[in-house]
């Protein structure tokens, strides 16, 4: 296993201007990061292969791997031309990925205001031809390509599968994250089991949750079915985190965990408190 963590972790620092993607590198390799997950919020990454360069390069020198790529994308449009420049447009985002030096790269694949299974099964083949394009195009460079349980159409695990299996490129897996399937109140420790065997990497990251009928007000967000979610520290949330790493260790998984961190509190210290707290349970299970 390598632990390490996505930018995203330190949005906050980065949107403040209190750290440039530079500083976010140094500050995880000082805390034992062993790689860095490239995720470009609060920084502009699209078409910018200086920086790109710049990147890998001060990866590189502070002896971290740069384990992934993350981007969004959508691919149901209003029109063939749309769909067409999307992919196009996701094609360059793979060069970008190369030029990082990364063999693994997330995109989003699709939004709907109707998030329904029949609604889903309409646009499957349309998400799976982009995301056989896509992967065929990255195969070139020796790319994995994934896609996340994000975004609430495409999140569920079964879901995240049924995708998989029709897109049926070797190269074409999932970036797994442990949290996200609690956004449509999915077990995380059932839909980890689930998807466990297609994940390409894994993201740890932890929520408070409360029922429906309990708005907690400002700082929450709602999950498919009303229910109430709020970012947490890792190992402070209502996630059975110590079961979700024993079932990701016992698989026998040695690839990258990365920590995302999303909570109110100051984002370096909840980012190194999660840190420490993934390295333990880790160790803790068996």
């Amino acid at each position: 296993m390598k632990l390490g963590v996505s930018t995203y972790s330190l949005f906050q620092a980065l949107k403040s201007g209190e750290m440039d993607i530079f500083g976010v590198i140094d500050w995880i390799a000082d805390q034992g990061g062993e790689h860095v997950e490239i995720v470009p919020l609060g920084y502009d990454l699209t078409g910018n292969l200086e920086l790109a360069d710049e990147i890998r390069l001060k990866a590189q020198s502070r002896g971290i791997e740069i384990s992934n790529y993350a981007i969004g994308a959508n691919f149901l449009t209003d029109s063939q031309e749309a769909y067409e420049k999307e992919i196009k447009r996701v094609k360059g985002e793979v060069d970008l990925a190369a030029r990082l030096g990364v063999q693994r790269m997330r995109h989003d694949v699709a939004s709907s205001e109707d998030r329904s299974i029949g609604n889903f099964n309409k646009e499957l083949e349309r998400m799976a031809e982009a995301c056989r394009q896509i992967a065929d195009y990255a195969s070139q460079y020796g790319i994995i390509t994934s896609v996340e349980n994000h975004g609430y159409f495409v999140q569920h695990s079964d879901r995240v599968q049924t995708l998989i299996q029709a897109v049926d490129r070797p190269n074409f897996r999932t970036t797994l994250d442990v949290g996200n399937f609690m956004c449509v109140d999915e077990d995380s420790v059932a839909a980890v089991k689930n998807n466990l065997p297609f994940a390409s990497m894994v993201h740890v990251k932890d929520f408070y949750l409360r029922p429906s009928y309990q708005n907690p007000g400002k700082g929450w967000f709602q999950t498919l079915q009303g229910n109430h979610l709020r970012g947490a520290i890792v190992g402070h949330g209502d996630i059975d985190m110590k079961e979700v790493l024993r079932v990701i260790k016992s698989s026998g998984y040695d690839g990258f965990i990365s920590l995302e961190f999303e909570g109110m509190e100051e984002c370096k210290m909840g980012t190194l408190i999660g840190l420490q707290n993934i390295r333990r349970l880790w160790e803790d299970v068996v």
